[in-house]
């Protein structure tokens, strides 16, 4: 069994595995975000994936997301995230390796 106190975060996360749906389970109202001024997505999402554009809207990537519901909890503009459950099947896989 390996010891993860002691291994980098980057040889932990080697071991997840992302298995996406075609379905996006986290959407994002671009529209509703251009109006956040606070973009606490942005800093609060652990995998990086909320990236501001320079329209001031916000691009998402919900491929590699650790289903954490951090986007969903943090966010001050309601509506703007819609977050459910990825399909059976799909979504983030933790492995021990």
């Amino acid at each position: 069994m390996t010891d993860y106190r002691d291994s980098s975060f980057e040889a932990r996360i080697s071991t997840v595995e992302f298995r996406v749906s075609d379905r996006a389970h986290i959407t994002v109202d671009t529209e509703i975000c251009r109006a956040c001024t606070t973009r606490t997505c942005v800093h609060a999402c652990p995998a990086d994936l909320f990236v501001p554009t320079s329209d001031g809207g916000i691009l998402f990537n919900y491929e590699q997301c650790f289903e954490c519901g951090t986007c969903y909890q943090i966010c001050d503009a309601q509506g703007a995230i819609t977050w459910t459950y990825p399909d059976g099947g799909s979504g983030v896989a933790f492995r021990r390796g």
